[in-house]
């Protein structure tokens, strides 16, 4: 049989075991940034022009898409992500849709912030996913609807160009637009299934509604905060870490693998701006044989700084949530967690506010990023 070369990124038909097993992935730098569009974020997909085969909603659901080669529904088969219809041209004699015909979805990131790369997975649509996509992005009210945003009065960039996919892939578009956005909008050239969108980059937080909030989490990652560096990322990602709320199971934290040696391990964070931590919470949720022993945090202001220890080492107790007053407010860019010898921690909380240094840098960085 002659392959059709505009079927020449479809993937081979589904043989049975392992799913995975032939799945075309790639090692992109950008992914160990935060996902913007993480569910547990507050990410959305808020609006669709069509989801007739599978759910728009899918798309940001933070495990990987399953397969069951077994489920079929009234409308077809079973897909973990979102599908559209095909899409046809106006009679017989045009069969094929124009050109310039898409579908499309709206994506409201669950943090705002500049779009370093993204991930169009294509899990398990081997035939049916789409021939090209192109990605969007606008910068508007965190709240707006999908009436306010299509109705001409938002401004849209493009952030991925229109760009070939392959099917039971992760693609992976690395964004060089320096902006900071709020929405996406996922354009599919015409028409097919997308199991995940992944949207990593750096979270700029509003410096108006931190100050207005006063106290806050400056490690949290909804506020800007970030991790830049650890150890050991062998069980869990170590930016579970300062995810908002508490762990709901194990791997919802950060678990080291066992060491052998006299070695310990750790994980640097920074903060949005400059700021002054008064209080530290370290909280070991669901990690009963395996929390760290101890931990001790240090802090640096600058880059160039030098690290000073604020809370010296201290003993965790598994499973517990561990409350640790400073002695003096600790001034800070930078925090370094440490553990000994080796385990997991499920949340760090820095609590404190932005110094007027700090505020200050965070108001022109978000004023550039927002012109």
């Amino acid at each position: 049989m002659t392959l059709d070369p505009s079927r020449k990124n479809d993937a081979n038909p589904y043989g049975g075991g392992d799913p995975y097993a032939d799945f075309r992935d790639g090692d992109f730098g950008f992914t160990k940034l935060p996902d913007l569009a993480d569910r547990r974020l507050g990410g959305g997909v808020i609006a669709a022009n069509d989801e007739f085969f599978a759910q728009r909603e899918n798309l940001l659901l933070p495990h990987r898409a399953v397969f069951d080669p077994e489920a079929f529904g009234h409308k077809g088969k079973v897909m973990d992500g979102w599908e559209t219809r095909r899409r046809r041209g106006a009679g017989a004699d045009t069969p094929h849709p124009e050109a310039e015909e898409h579908d499309w979805a709206v994506i409201r990131l669950g943090v705002p912030g500049i779009v370093r790369g993204v991930i169009v997975d294509t899990a398990h649509f081997r035939g049916n996913y789409p021939q090209r996509i192109s990605i969007e992005g606008a910068c508007a009210r965190p709240d707006a609807g999908p009436e306010e945003l299509l109705s001409g009065e938002v401004k849209w960039e493009e952030i991925v160009p229109v760009s070939e996919v392959r099917g039971h892939a992760g693609n992976g578009f690395e964004v060089t637009v320096e902006r900071r956005f709020t929405h996406l909008r996922l354009n599919q050239h015409p028409d097919g299934g997308i199991a995940r969108l992944r949207v990593h980059g750096e979270v700029v937080p509003d410096p108006e509604w931190l100050a207005l909030l006063g106290s806050f989490d400056l490690a949290c990652v909804v506020n800007g905060g970030t991790v830049t560096d650890a150890s050991d990322a062998f069980y869990s990602s170590p930016g579970n870490t300062i995810l908002p709320g508490t762990s709901r199971k194990m791997d919802d934290g950060w678990e080291t693998r066992r060491r052998r040696d006299k070695g310990n391990d750790w994980i640097e964070y920074r903060l949005p701006a400059q700021g002054e931590i008064r209080a530290v919470e370290v909280d070991t949720a669901y990690l009963k044989g395996n929390s760290a022993g101890w931990i001790s945090l240090s802090v640096r202001d600058g880059a160039s700084g030098e690290w000073t220890e604020i809370v010296p080492r201290t003993r965790l107790q598994p499973d517990t949530l561990h409350r640790l007053p400073l002695a003096a407010p600790a001034t800070a860019t930078d925090v370094r967690l440490d553990v000994y010898p080796d385990g997991g921690i499920s949340r760090l909380r820095l609590h404190g506010s932005l110094t007027e240094q700090g505020s200050a840098e965070l108001t022109r960085r978000f004023t550039e990023l927002t012109r």
